[in-house]
């Protein structure tokens, strides 16, 4: 999730667009966005996610991406932890339509009011499926328009599909690989 601006000064698009951040920061308006990351819950949380829908990519028709930019609109990029495509889409350096699903997890410095804000602006953009994964408070939630709405059932899915991922098993796999045992 998007932090503090890494510096006061205007870039352009242009700038932001043919600049490497490490790791890579959003952009709003002139204003380059740090994200939080870097903590190892939330990386691997991120490489389950993208595993997982990896391994089903033929099974679900899809293709997983970590840290992919999404033009939302001309002036904002953001970077979801991972994004879900249709697979035989159109195939872009820099994302301009709406992927199938957008993933943030959050890093302890992230705020429900924060990504509550983020989900709003992908499900604005089009993006039909968005989902917060909190592995401090060990729930998910689903972008909705009236906001957040923590997943009771303890599945994330998408309508119309295949997908299902069981929220309790990417703990569970969190907490083998905590303890040495993945």
């Amino acid at each position: 999730m998007a932090t503090q601006p890494s510096s006061d000064r205007f870039v352009s698009v242009e700038e932001y667009l043919s600049t490497s951040y490490e790791p890579d920061c959003e952009y709003d308006d002139g204003v380059i966005v740090e994200r939080n990351l870097g903590e190892i819950e939330h990386a691997y949380l991120q490489t389950l996610l993208a595993t997982l829908f990896t391994v089903r990519a033929a099974e679900w028709s899809v293709l997983a991406l970590t840290e992919q930019r999404v033009q939302i609109d001309p002036k904002r990029f953001l970077v979801p932890d991972v994004c879900v495509l249709r697979l035989g889409g159109p195939w872009e350096k820099i994302l301009t339509r709406p992927p199938l699903i957008a993933i943030e997890i959050l890093s302890p410095e992230d705020t429900i009011r924060r990504a509550t804000a983020k989900a709003a602006e992908y499900l604005d953009f089009g993006v039909e499926n968005v989902w917060v994964v909190d592995p401090s408070a060990r729930v998910a939630y689903r972008g909705t328009s009236s906001g957040l709405e923590l997943v009771r059932s303890g599945e994330l899915t998408v309508r119309d599909s295949a997908i299902l991922v069981r929220i309790a098993e990417l703990f569970e796999k969190l907490d083998q690989a905590r303890a040495g045992k993945t």
